[in-house]
């Protein structure tokens, strides 16, 4: 508009109109995809500005030539000037800036605790955004009227909110903790899939007595997983027959109280049932020692299948997926067992992690502003495609007429197959770097193949396993993966954490291998050892942060 008027008098009038709108923040809620409208451009003709610090991909070529970081600068009127750390190191890297006082005014990738929040706002080094928030965060308040867990679960003990999470609703992920078997190997010996502990302990012993890949060798491993991996060691979702495990802090609430699973009769049971697998031949003897890749290697070995069953987040972890490897093609996964007593619990890991994007005290008033506004529009629907898949037209596109999504409905945006021929690099997209808001809405309003069985159509084959066996069985109450707390607790938290689990899952091997017999000898001193080990003072410190988190 400047360029049509030549007069002073309606210049600065014109500029005082561009400043009122910067000021609130535009005029609306952007189109019907959420792009962040609010965002705007920066008044003035230079762009502002923002030192940023960033985690980089590996798969980029060029962050500051990227099509993404020049469509972003150019609608919000910004320039970066990125500190790009490798995402193999960039958290040792902001750890030293921090320490060093030489820290940016941004923070993309920051990767703050719940306790780093506390502290470095305590300082003064991280900035309050709510502020900057109400006055310029459309797309931000929008998450928080639309998600009634997001504001409590990042604003901290004080009352502010220092950093903004990457958000992914995904929705197996929230899931992972799954149980893959051979449905061919069921129907060739006439079984269902099991529902009950028992009806799989029969199913096991059928798979490794009768033959069912039919080469007439007894090589079937009846139940396989592997150790470290995602979700992949057999005894944490064979545990949920008998009380909530979630392999991440072993903690189940009971009325509002953080208790220990791994010290309660029921964990003992549990163990109990695994050993008589193990002891039998049931599970993989490696199952426990294994790495992921190795486990993979023998799914994807030549010859007949020998695989039954596996634990693992997803199939793919196990058998691969490309085309012309069919192996995958068999397995469907089994909803939680039900134990003795009628337990059967899925593992849950819905959480929103550390705090990526933050503003240091580094930062000038514009560009605080202009920050917030990138924040903002990061948290739009338009960025959390174009983050991932580009901009429109080389990877995806607006669905065509008769494209259903994973409900049935109307598909809002298609993915092509150039995508799925994306080379080792690339500099079209950002590669989930930064922040962005893929809610579930925007996971799931993407155009699906007809057959879940192929490559295209695998995320769409973990949507539907996910809502037919595991979505909302889950305790009704979890603990939090992610909560504040104060530095001091949270260091000792972290120390007494670190000791506990390892006992825990040292022990867990043991008793299941037979290293330890479950005897009531055994087993008290077990119990015992956790006195040891500060048990009450850490599950203390976590319920005050339970309870603090709670308070209105």
């Amino acid at each position: 508009m400047r360029k049509q008027f030549r007069w002073a008098a309606f210049a600065f009038i014109l500029a005082l109109v561009l400043a009122a709108t910067a000021c609130s923040g535009g005029g609306g809620g952007g189109s019907e995809e959420g792009t962040g409208a609010n965002a705007g451009e920066q008044a003035g003709d230079q762009p502002v500005t923002l030192p940023t610090f960033l985690s980089l991909s590996p798969r980029i070529e060029d962050i500051n030539t990227n099509a993404v970081t020049q469509y972003v600068e150019k609608k919000l009127n910004i320039k970066f000037k990125f500190d790009a750390a490798p995402s193999a190191n960039a958290d040792d890297k902001k750890k030293l800036m921090m320490a060093s006082g030489d820290y940016p005014a941004v923070f993309l990738s920051g990767n703050f605790t719940q306790a780093e929040q506390i502290d470095y706002g305590r300082q003064g080094i991280l900035i309050p955004l709510n502020d900057l928030i109400d006055k310029y965060g459309t797309e931000i308040k929008k998450a928080f009227a639309e998600d009634a867990d997001l504001k409590a679960a990042i604003t901290a003990p004080d009352g502010n909110i220092y950093a903004l999470p990457h958000i992914n609703d995904c929705f197996h992920c929230w899931y992972s903790q799954k149980l893959w078997i051979d449905k061919e190997w069921l129907k060739k010996l006439n079984l269902e899939v099991p529902t009950t502990t028992e009806e799989y302990y029969n199913v096991l012993k059928a798979f490794k007595t009768q033959d069912p890949n039919g080469n007439g060798n007894p090589d079937e491993i009846p139940l396989n997983g592997a150790f470290n991996g995602w979700h992949s060691l057999p005894s944490n979702f064979l545990m949920n027959s008998f009380i909530y495990d979630n392999d991440e802090d072993f903690f189940f609430m009971k009325d509002g109280k953080v208790q220990l699973a791994a010290n309660q009769p029921e964990w003992r049971q549990g163990l109990e049932y695994i050993n008589k697998l193990y002891s039998e031949g049931l599970i993989d003897k490696e199952a426990f020692t294994q790495t992921p890749d190795q486990m993979a290697q023998l799914g994807n070995k030549s010859g007949d299948n020998v695989s039954g069953s596996v634990s693992a987040g997803h199939i793919g972890m196990y058998f691969s997926l490309a085309d012309g490897q069919n192996r995958h093609k068999e397995y469907i996964t089994v909803p939680p067992l039900k134990g003795p007593e009628g337990v059967a619990y899925a593992g849950y890991y819905k959480a929103y992690g550390n705090g990526q994007f933050a503003i240091s005290n580094k930062a000038t008033e514009e560009e605080q502003i202009a920050a917030i506004k990138m924040a903002d529009y990061m948290y739009s629907e338009e960025f959390a495609i174009i983050n991932e898949y580009g901009l429109e037209g080389k990877y995806w596109e607006k669905a065509k007429p008769g494209q259903k999504d994973v409900h049935g409905n109307p598909a809002k945006y298609s993915i092509k197959p150039e995508y799925w021929n994306i080379g080792s690099t690339l500099n079209d997209t950002w590669d989930q770097m930064g922040i962005t808001r893929r809610t579930r809405a925007i996971r799931e309003s993407w155009a699906v193949p007809d057959d879940p069985l192929t490559q295209v159509g695998y995320e769409y084959r973990l949507y539907l396993e996910t809502a037919k066996n595991y979505e909302n069985r889950q305790p009704a109450e979890t603990f939090p993966l992610t909560i504040f707390m104060e530095a001091g607790d949270a260091k000792e938290a972290n120390q007494l954490r670190t000791q506990i689990n390892d006992y825990v899952r040292s022990n867990m091997a043991q008793f299941i291998t037979g290293a330890k017999k479950l005897t009531d000898s055994e087993w008290n001193n077990y119990v015992k050892g956790f006195d040891g080990l500060n048990l009450s003072r850490y599950l203390g410190i976590y319920q005050k942060a339970y309870d603090n988190q709670k308070k209105p």
